[in-house]
């Protein structure tokens, strides 16, 4: 295992962003394409006859699909909003929502309400 701890740069890359966002998006199609029967002989022959009413599987899977795609990416720029740009250049050296640590050992421990417990 190495020692390199990765930087918050290294981590939240603008390329990582878009694939998490396009798996999503890919998934949401997929299932959606499944769901509707789009792979069945029976919704096929009805497409094919011009007897199907409403939008077909294949364009409401991909409006599905992009629609998942931009909520992910929308939410993932809503997330990294909430990151301090100061602390991009800094590295990862612990988990990011624990408390800071007493420099000295003399803190004592505190219930949820701040009060001392005994």
């Amino acid at each position: 295992m190495s020692d390199e701890k990765p930087s918050r740069r290294d981590i939240m890359r603008p390329l990582h962003l878009l694939g998490i966002a396009l798996a999503c998006g890919v998934f949401a199609m997929v299932v959606t394409l499944v769901s509707t029967g789009a792979f069945t002989a029976r919704v096929n022959d009805a497409i094919a006859n011009g007897s199907y009413q409403g939008l077909t599987p294949v364009l409401l899977g991909l409006v599905v699909g992009g629609g998942a795609f931009i909520v992910t990416l929308l939410g993932l720029a809503m997330l990294l909003l909430a990151i301090d740009p100061a602390d991009i250049t800094k590295t990862i050296d612990r988990p990011v929502l624990y408390d800071d640590e007493p420099d000295d050992g003399s803190a004592e421990p505190r219930d949820t309400r701040g009060d001392r417990q005994e």
